[in-house]
């Protein structure tokens, strides 16, 4: 039984974490409010994980960190101000004990891609949040620590709320109420279910021969946002409700006066046109393959259904 420390307890963090535990792998998972989910073998401590003080006692004897927390808004200036603050904390941490770090990663670094999304296209994005992405990947390319970058398209999945196809796609889609989504609804687009992303970032920490590089979550087929939708509404038992489509134009326009519409808008070109990622290479290497859409949107209905009946 190895140590694993996992910061953050959003969807990602929270997945690796409950992952590792069922497999038998002791954990230690730092939030700042110590929350997450409850297991024998999850060690929930409060830590600020970008203060490098409060990680000596955390990293202790670690043989990996899946650093997993994000910025406290979805805004280029907050992230390059705490990001690369907590990461430099982290690998110089992760280094001193000898442990691996693997980071869940986006595609932003990639920028506006004609054709399909594989790991050899150059990762070299420059404005806004896609070019803090590129940062941090520099960043983590110059650490003396081992990494790996394992990236995702858009999430979808169990606990995913804070996305496309989180809880602006489905409770709306359970509801009956109109479906509006970003772009046009008939361009093919991935999607990557968070339970797959989360154990290819096992699998690439107990493999020293994928440390130093960049990978890609195993990920189904893209489909269109209106067949996603109607995925959702099948595994609901529900009619597919109307569709309507949010052009990215008008995301734009409205940014000129709210800067959290131009936040959306920079990421906008992902759903004006296809947004297809290839995993194909980084699934032969990490031995896994995607849970199919139809299993994974099956599973993520019933949380979200679970979900529901709680709150009742």
């Amino acid at each position: 039984m190895s140590v694993h420390v996992v910061t953050g307890a959003g969807p990602v963090g929270a997945t690796v974490a409950q992952q590792l535990a069922d497999a038998g792998e002791q954990v230690r998972l730092l939030t700042r409010s110590g929350s997450g989910p409850v297991h024998p073998l999850i060690d929930r401590r409060r830590v600020d994980v970008s203060r490098p003080d409060a990680l000596v006692a955390a990293f202790a004897g670690a043989a990996a960190v899946h650093h997993c927390i994000h910025g406290s808004a979805y805004d280029a200036r907050v992230w390059r101000a705490e990001l690369p603050q907590a990461e430099r904390a982290v690998l110089d941490a992760a280094g001193r004990v000898g442990a691996v770090v693997v980071f869940p990663e986006s595609l932003y670094s990639y920028g506006p891609v004609d054709g399909t999304i594989a790991e050899d296209r150059p990762r070299t994005a420059t404005t806004g949040k896609l070019g803090v992405r590129t940062e941090l990947l520099a960043q983590r390319d110059a650490s003396s620590t081992p990494t790996v970058s394992v990236a995702a398209s858009d999430f979808y999945g169990p606990m995913v709320r804070t996305a496309h196809a989180g809880e602006r796609m489905v409770p709306t889609v359970l509801a009956g109420r109109t479906m509006r989504v970003v772009g046009s609804p008939d361009q093919p687009h991935s999607f990557t279910y968070v339970p797959d992303l989360a154990a290819a970032m096992i699998a690439a920490a107990a493999r020293p021969e994928l440390w130093n590089s960049f990978l890609h979550a195993p990920t189904a087929p893209p489909v269109t946002q209106r067949r996603l939708v109607e995925l959702v509404a099948e595994a609901g038992g529900v009619p597919t409700p109307r569709i309507s489509s949010v052009p990215v134009g008008v995301l734009s326009t409205a940014g000129l006066v709210s800067r959290s519409m131009r936040e959306m808008a920079e990421t906008g070109y992902m759903f004006a046109k296809p947004f297809v990622m290839d995993s194909s290479a980084s699934e032969e290497r990490l031995g896994l393959a995607p849970t199919t859409l139809a299993d994974g949107v099956a599973r993520t209905v019933a949380w979200w259904r679970a979900e529901q009946v709680a709150a009742a």
